[in-house]
């Protein structure tokens, strides 16, 4: 009897050790390490050389965390595009997803969803409303950028003439914070600059080149075009080139050294601004691997260490910001390679 009973305990000694062995290895269905900070990327849409390069700073953010890289997206940017891999991260248990958004509230039932089970998101780029996420990373202040538009295409036109902008989506929430303070801007400070049209190009390459052929149509006294979309200024840019416009219609705005190092160098346009994306990318991905951490929660005055780019307060709602928009031109647009 003693010996059966030592034998029980003896097995009983082993499954609970088996038990425990099994539960260090952990159970989460090939997802890698519990403690290992997953984060997906979900730009505006793929193939988009902006977003390809902010995800290539996210992704260098996160090898050098230690955590595991992912990016999926649609290829045309809609928020219904996006809601589908929003699910999908959540029911993958995503620990952070980094999204940069197509339209401010279309996508936030599919967000809290994914924060209720336990996703951390952090928007970049294009914000949410501020209960949709638990951090924002803005590339610039809005008014920075804003102002930083208006001055140059009142230096390129002489700050006089009529003026039009080729924006993005109409829902996109950067793009229209950023008119709605140009309009500002203008009207405060260059009365004899006219803004005659607004029109959309989807962050599309040919509806933004179309667009920017109807405007000239259009308003044959338009002096010049604001861009602040990557794209459209690089359709625009392509347009102009080629046409006898070139020359007479000043373009400035939002673009990519890589993109627009040809038509700066052939004369069509004389400066543009913008931010590093790759740097917008790897401090998403920083912020996001500090709300899984705990370190910060989003609230303001939270600080963190973001890798080589340093330490970083979280401001009001939730918001992180990179820096100023940079100018670049003819002198040193051969600086840079993004």
């Amino acid at each position: 009897m003693k010996l059966q009973s030592k034998r029980v305990s003896a097995l009983a000694a082993i499954l609970l050790s088996s038990a425990m062995i099994l539960t260090a290895c952990g159970g989460d269905d090939g997802g890698g390490s519990s403690d290992e900070v997953t984060v997906t990327f979900l730009p505006k849409n793929l193939g988009n050389p902006y977003f390809d390069t902010s995800d290539k700073g996210g992704k260098a953010a996160v090898e050098e965390f230690g955590g595991e890289f992912a990016e999926v997206g649609p290829q045309e940017a809609t928020p219904d595009g996006q809601v589908e891999y929003i699910n999908t991260a959540a029911q993958q248990q995503v620990k952070a997803l980094v999204v940069s958004a197509n339209d401010p509230k279309a996508i936030c039932d599919a967000l809290n969803q994914a924060r209720d089970a336990g996703t951390k998101v952090v928007t970049f780029d294009s914000d949410t409303e501020t209960d949709c996420r638990d951090a924002f990373v803005n590339q610039a202040s809005a008014e920075g950028i804003a102002k930083v538009q208006v001055e140059m295409i009142a230096k390129a036109i002489g700050d006089k003439g009529e003026i039009a902008i080729l924006s993005a989506s109409a829902n996109a929430t950067n793009q229209n914070a950023w008119i709605k303070m140009m309009e500002a801007e203008l009207s405060a400070s260059h009365p004899d600059i006219k803004l005659v049209d607004t029109v959309y190009g989807d962050d599309d390459d040919q509806t933004s080149f179309d667009k920017t052929a109807a405007l000239l149509q259009s308003h044959p006294n338009l002096k010049g075009i604001v861009s602040p979309t990557t794209v459209g200024i690089a359709a625009a840019a392509r347009y102009l080139s080629d046409s006898d416009k070139k020359g007479k219609v000043a373009l400035t705005g939002l673009g990519t050294p890589n993109q627009m190092r040809e038509y700066v160098e052939n004369g069509t346009v004389a400066e543009f601004a913008l931010w590093n994306p790759e740097d917008l990318g790897y401090l998403a991905a920083y912020v996001a691997k500090a709300l899984v951490d705990g370190d910060i929660k989003g609230d303001e005055g939270d600080t963190f260490k973001a890798g080589k780019l340093g330490d970083y307060t979280v401001g009001a709602d939730g918001e992180v910001l990179l820096g100023d928009p940079f100018v670049f031109t003819k002198d040193n647009i051969g600086d840079f390679n993004f």
